[in-house]
């Protein structure tokens, strides 16, 4: 049961299906090896899908999040680590068109123009061990010096970062007027100072490599600093651009995950004559239900993120309701995997098949922000009325905040 798009959403998921169907056959390989799948970056970038969330005024396809979703949802059914990697390029640009569409901004349209002509491939490096990453603090150092800032710090989990070029990334400065303030930067990755190092040796996304990156006070001019806000504080423009639409991507992709288990499974069933077994059928038909579940939360995001009803109301909310998309789809993910197990058996358990790949895959999703147990503390406070931090609107940030030192 495949989902009803629209025929544009169609035409992107059939081209993406085909390159669903090659990462499949290299996925293997790079999980056991440990191994960043560049050939499946060459061949997103031939299929013209690093420009697909560019706007088609600046040469791209022009695709927004209802667009997007299903893409990431197929790639994954091949080859999760390759659709989340692929996301942390894919989701920011999108972000930007969306803005770029409200304010022509000349810097957004420069570089969204770079990515069309194959100049950037992003990545988001905000993580740290040991601080939450919920785009409201961060652990590494800004230190104000003549045209900007120096950084100095290590982020962890930096998916993507074997193929990107530039990142975006935070750091608290600390002598801020009216107090410390979280700086959300772009850095290109070959700028002195970066060093990426190995630490990725993972249970599953393997393929990810998502590696550290130390920052050993890398500069970055006041223009790179694109937006600042006082720490620990909720923020109308990260709900607008990373909550709103990390938080389906992320579920898309493992929605996706699943979705290629169930396949997978399905596939192996019939061809062992057991579609008929009773029991199996209300396994595969819980599992389904289970991804239709997702599905309709993911594509009411969507809906909701185009319409730009998502922020009509406090911030707080909006977070919370972005958190539940991906809460929902990932331990929807992870309940699938585990009833397949169940109609699979020692089938599930082998490295010759791609089933047990899947499953580690999954089990990355319950902690990815936003997590488990810190969603679940943010929409119990929602719902029960209480304030989790002070919030910045639009009209207390204004339209280009940057800090003042």
């Amino acid at each position: 049961m495949q989902p009803l798009l629209t025929p544009k959403q169609q035409a992107l998921v059939d081209r993406a299906a085909k390159l669903a169907d090659v990462f499949a056959e290299r996925a293997a390989e790079h999980d056991r090896d440990n191994t960043f799948p560049h050939e499946n970056y060459d061949d997103l970038r031939e299929a013209g899908f690093l420009r697909l969330s560019v706007p088609e005024e600046l040469g791209g396809f022009g695709a927004g999040l209802p667009e997007i979703l299903p893409v990431l949802e197929r790639l994954a059914m091949g080859d999760g680590a390759t659709a989340l990697a692929f996301t942390m390029h894919l989701s920011p640009l999108g972000q930007w068109a969306s803005v770029w569409r409200r304010t022509k901004a000349p810097r957004l349209a420069e570089l969204l123009r770079k990515a069309v002509d194959g100049e950037l491939i992003w990545a988001s490096i905000t993580s740290e061990t040991g601080l939450r990453n919920d785009m409201t603090d961060a652990k590494t150092r800004a230190v104000r010096v003549e045209g900007g800032f120096e950084l100095t710090g290590r982020k962890s989990f930096a998916t993507n970062s074997a193929v990107a070029t530039h990142c975006s990334t935070t750091a608290r400065y600390e002598d801020a007027d009216g107090g410390p303030r979280l700086l959300l930067c772009q850095i290109a990755l070959d700028q002195p100072g970066v060093t990426i190092h190995q630490t990725w040796n993972t249970m599953g996304m393997r393929g990810t490599q998502s590696n550290d990156v130390e920052l050993d006070k890398v500069f970055v001019e006041d223009a790179a600093v694109v937006h600042s806000l006082p720490v620990k504080h909720l923020d109308s423009r990260v709900l607008e651009t990373v909550w709103a639409w990390a938080m389906p991507a992320f579920s898309a992709v493992y929605t996706g995950i699943a979705a290629g288990a169930l396949d997978w499974t399905v596939r192996t069933l019939v061809q062992r004559g057991k579609a008929e077994d009773p029991v199996l059928q209300d396994v595969i038909g819980e599992c389904q239900i289970l991804l239709e579940s997702s599905r309709a939360l993911i594509y009411r995001q969507a809906d909701e993120v185009t319409s730009r009803r998502l922020f009509t109301g406090d911030i707080q909310d909006g977070v919370a309701r972005s958190a539940i998309v991906k809460y929902t789809a990932a331990n929807n993910a992870v309940q699938i995997m585990q009833r397949l197990v169940d109609a699979l058996g020692g089938m599930s358990y082998t490295k010759a098949l791609p089933f047990e790949r899947m499953w580690r895959d999954v089990q990355a999703s319950t902690f990815m922000p936003m997590g488990n147990l810190a969603t679940r503390k943010l929409v119990g406070a929602n719902v029960l009325g209480v304030r989790t931090l002070p919030e910045i609107g639009p009209d207390e940030t204004g339209p280009d905040s940057r800090a003042k030192g």
